[in-house]
């Protein structure tokens, strides 16, 4: 029993400062009397991060319950093998922000953006595009969420010792809390500081896991004794043959510049010399924890060869390694990075909802019937929704959530990365396009995941991504141009 309250105490202590964070953010957004004054600090933070801020946003967004329970679980199942494909993760913000960053704070400022669905109503001026957008956005989002939620709550769970649905239940009401009261700029800065937890984190359970098998050395000759696959590069029964390289290239190499919440951030910094030093600071966040953390579920196996789920290997170890007060310690990193995830796709359904949907289609813009409390209000009834149908989702789990992840993943890269990629740098693109790649990305990806067919031994968003660019280009090639004067706005 006191263990246990040593654990819970450092958790409780965290989850209060974040709520306080949330209560200042929401005191910033308030002082916006006017809804176009308030929508924009509400759901991009007035555009005013600067660099350190921007690298930990975009980064904690992109890593989650699969970068540090997830992940590392498979790492524990196939060995070293996993670590070298994790890697591949490493340039995120890098190529995020080379890519994207400069064009869209440009055409951003230039077409009043808050949304990524407000940057495409402003390329290709169709309701099908941004009303498909929307939708899909709010679908692979809540598959997303999903993975987050049984990662807290699992976490929770082998830690503590309270039931899955205890976890679960606190886990989500405190993050839908935060984001409605708070806002993006609640949500970025609660980021940088779980940025932090996250790197402090993984340095302690990764230092204790070396520990406790006596060395690397030492580590990797008992790993060699269990299985000599868990220290090649194909990983325990070959499990990362190279068509699944590629597959993992395409999904988390260069297809993260089709993921919404974290291309949403290049929406929100302050200049370009905050760009810069986020390219610097994300690479070299992402690459330590990502490294850290996929080590300690290799490096683990050597310490406790038992564990059975992949998912319980972090949390197992964590308790078994650490004492009670930093065990709880500990908690709060993978906590973090699961709550930063969570808190940015639940601001983005709120902004598709309210913003992209209500306020242009129902409202017609017209400020007087959306004003601020109604903002604040609509915010709170969409989150509460998502989470609600989420935490249901969540009760019965799989036992390897990783692939959850993945999949919501893909499918956002399905139907995001071309529209967003060719209609930033590409002049012939248009709404024929958009509208045929779109549809054809996101149907082949769930034919391709139903089916089970693989194409020479890919997995599903290789085929889906390649028809996707294929009908894009063939639609802007048939369709209609797009109006000269909107093709400026777009022209640097």
């Amino acid at each position: 029993m006191t263990d246990r309250v040593q654990m819970v105490i450092p958790l409780i202590l965290y989850l209060v400062f974040i709520m306080g964070i949330a209560v200042w953010g929401s005191s910033i957004s308030n002082k916006k009397k006017d809804t176009s004054g308030f929508m924009e600090e509400y759901f991009i933070g007035s555009r005013s991060m600067g660099g350190f801020v921007l690298a930990m946003a975009i980064i904690t967004t992109y890593t989650s319950a699969s970068s540090f329970i997830g992940g590392p679980g498979v790492a524990y199942k196939v060995g070293l093998g996993w670590i070298l494909l994790s890697m591949i993760q490493v340039p995120t913000a890098f190529l995020t922000l080379g890519v994207l960053g400069t064009r869209f704070a440009i055409i951003a400022r230039r077409t009043k953006s808050v949304t990524i669905t407000d940057f495409l109503r402003a390329r290709y001026h169709s309701d099908i595009v941004v009303i498909f957008a929307s939708v899909a956005l709010l679908v692979f989002f809540m598959a997303s969420m999903l993975a987050q939620f049984i990662g807290g709550a699992r976490l929770f769970e082998s830690v503590t010792g309270y039931s899955y649905q205890t976890g679960l239940l606190i886990f989500g009401l405190t993050v839908i809390i935060y984001t409605t009261v708070g806002g993006f700029r609640a949500v970025v800065l609660t980021d940088m500081i779980q940025g932090l937890m996250m790197l402090f984190a993984s340095v302690a359970i990764l230092a204790a896991v070396i520990t406790a098998g006596g060395g690397v050395a030492r580590i990797m000759s008992t790993l060699k004794s269990i299985d000599p696959a868990l220290i090649t590069p194909s990983g325990a029964g070959g499990a990362i043959p190279k068509p699944f390289i590629l597959s993992f290239w395409v999904l988390v190499g260069f297809g993260i510049l089709g993921l919404p919440q974290t291309t949403q951030k290049c929406l929100g910094y302050r200049d370009s010399k905050s760009m810069h030093n986020a390219m610097i600071i994300g690479t070299f966040v992402v690459g330590f924890t990502m490294l850290s953390m996929h080590l300690v579920g290799a490096m683990g196996r050597a310490v406790l060869p038992d564990i059975e789920v992949g998912d319980l290997a972090v949390p197992t170890l964590t308790l078994r390694l650490l004492s009670p007060f930093w065990a709880g310690i500990f908690i709060a990193g993978p906590l973090a990075a699961i709550m930063s995830t969570v808190d940015s796709m639940l601001i983005m359904c709120s902004a598709a909802i309210v913003k992209d949907l209500y306020f242009y289609y129902i409202a017609k813009n017209d400020t007087s019937l959306l004003t601020p409390r109604k903002v604040r209000r609509m915010s709170l009834a969409v989150t509460s929704i998502v989470g609600i149908l989420v935490f249901f989702a969540a009760m019965k789990p799989p036992s390897l959530l990783v692939w959850i992840n993945l999949f919501a993943f893909g499918g956002l890269e399905a139907v995001f990365f071309c529209p967003t990629i060719f209609g930033l740098y590409w002049k012939r693109a248009n709404s024929t396009g958009a509208i045929m790649s779109m549809a054809a990305g996101s149907a082949s990806f769930f034919w391709f995941n139903i089916t089970k067919t693989s194409i020479g031994g890919t997995t599903a968003i290789v085929p889906a991504l390649s028809i996707a660019a294929a009908l894009f280009i063939a639609g802007s090639l048939i369709g209609r141009q797009e109006d000269p004067e909107v093709l400026k706005i777009f022209d640097l």
